[in-house]
């Protein structure tokens, strides 16, 4: 069980990051429908938006450690391979993975919070 203060930052770093997980999820499925042209482009933005949601998923860990976060890490980690040995289209997998995960931090830190009366 979590100490209340690191149940509140799990609950809201979860729902911050699993809005930028279905963003970036959402984009990895319209890259795989671009233009050949316009995919290089579009892959950088997605690789800066999944260096920018791994960045916050490290954030979460230190300040409400839960093993899941270091478990979406990994999703990301590989979700960053596919993207760097263009297969992008494989991405998206790992994210859906990822947003597992965090969902189940903020789930978890949810119910602590409704037991103890907070929400």
């Amino acid at each position: 069980m979590m100490k209340t203060n690191e149940a509140i930052m799990a609950f809201s770093q979860s729902e911050k990051i699993k809005s930028a997980l279905i963003w970036a999820t959402q984009l990895s499925d319209v890259l795989i429908a671009l233009a050949e042209a316009d995919k290089p482009g579009a892959e950088k933005i997605i690789k800066t938006l999944v260096g920018m949601i791994s960045n916050e998923i490290s954030v979460a860990q230190k300040a409400a450690p839960h093993d899941n976060w270091q478990e979406a890490e990994k999703d990301m980690n590989t979700a960053r391979v596919m993207l760097n040995s263009g297969v992008a289209n494989e991405c998206g997998y790992h994210l859906t993975q990822a947003l597992s995960k965090v969902t189940s931090v903020g789930q978890q830190s949810m119910s602590q919070l409704v037991e103890e009366g907070l929400l």
